[in-house]
């Protein structure tokens, strides 16, 4: 399986690809979720140093033949997406969170860097 579609993340100079070793169990082991259509969605909430204020949610989207990507970052609702690497000196500890997430999608040959 080769690299296809690539995401980017508004704001973030690092493009994300699929990794060619991932694979639907995987996809489950590190927390994504089938949907009715069969792809596969992993939401993670970005709330920086507090767990109780509303942050900031990250969405990725794997499609059912692991093919396509999509990542987006958005506001606590899900509906308006945001760009967290705006002004990183409000939003380090957010930042900090999705590299967390990120690198652990990276150990786990979920993603890779394209």
């Amino acid at each position: 399986m080769a690299l296809t579609t690539t995401a980017k993340v508004q704001g973030s100079p690092v493009t994300y690809a699929l990794s060619p070793e991932v694979k639907r169990y995987t996809l489950r082991d590190t927390g994504f979720v089938p949907t009715r259509n069969g792809n596969f969605q992993l939401e993670r909430p970005l709330n920086g140093d507090s767990p109780y204020a509303g942050g900031f949610k990250l969405k990725i989207t794997v499609d059912k033949d692991l093919k396509k990507l999509k990542l987006s970052i958005t506001d606590n609702s899900g509906l308006h997406p945001m760009n967290i690497f705006k002004d990183p000196s409000k939003t380090q500890a957010i930042i900090d969170q999705f590299n967390f997430v990120i690198q652990n999608l990276l150990d786990r040959e979920v993603l890779a860097i394209k």
